[in-house]
């Protein structure tokens, strides 16, 4: 009975031992709930999880507060646009007034009006005709790009020239047969190139343009561009 109650006293002694043990181990976070989070001085710090983030909610704005104040927008005018500018000056000032009211701010229905007038002016000054910039006026998905000879390869001197002769053409033959098959408007301004079109004819007719710059033939350009041009007819 003695060897009883001792072997007993001691299984118990044993089992207590093991519960103590059991509260003092601290279970360890597993990495895959640990995130780093970047403190306010710049050091990483761990955190229990994703934080729960609800989405701002914004109440809609009124038209009336996003025309905010009066604005007004300058456009540049360069030297050599001031004769043209003065002759066509009834046809640039009667659209802007007429259509898109920006006489006076509290005729303006559209808040868009302003930008659209400013594109329309920005094209004539950088040498568009008025028809082809009114078309800015008429569509929403019209673009003006414009980039250096010089951005697409850096040529100086005669190989400038001869690069921008390329552009042209004789007479104009190149970049006429380059707008009519992108259906865009283009105008050549010593080293500038300035685009008007959709953004898909923008983007044919700037690379016929660079492959030019690049040294390209003209025949294998407008083989190129007709075919691309073909391909997005079809699938549009």
């Amino acid at each position: 009975m003695d060897v009883d109650k001792d072997t007993l006293c001691s299984a118990g002694a044993a089992a207590a031992s093991k519960d103590d043990d059991a509260d003092s181990f601290t279970k360890v976070k597993s990495k895959k709930t640990q995130k780093r989070k970047r403190g306010p001085d710049g050091a990483d710090m761990d955190t229990d999880g994703p934080a729960a983030t609800k989405r701002p909610q914004f109440p809609p704005i009124s038209g009336d507060r996003l025309r905010g104040p009066d604005e007004m927008r300058k456009v540049a005018v360069p030297a050599h646009r001031y004769t043209p500018l003065k002759e066509n000056w009834l046809k640039i000032f009667t659209p802007i007034v007429e259509n898109l009211q920006l006489q006076t701010c509290k005729d303006t229905q559209d808040i868009a009006s302003l930008t659209k007038a400013t594109d329309f002016v920005k094209a004539f000054v950088l040498g568009f005709q008025v028809e082809d910039a009114l078309a800015l006026l008429r569509l929403d998905e019209l673009f003006l790009e414009s980039f250096d000879v010089t951005d697409v390869k850096p040529l100086k001197g005669d190989h400038l020239s001869r690069a921008i002769g390329r552009v042209a053409g004789k007479g104009g033959k190149t970049k006429f047969t380059i707008e009519n098959v992108t259906k865009t408007r283009i105008v050549l301004a010593e080293t500038k190139v300035h685009i008007l079109g959709s953004f898909q004819n923008i983007k044919m007719a700037r690379t016929a343009i660079c492959n030019l710059i690049l040294g390209s033939p003209p025949s294998k350009v407008y083989g190129n561009i007709r075919v691309v041009a073909s391909r997005t007819a079809e699938r549009f």
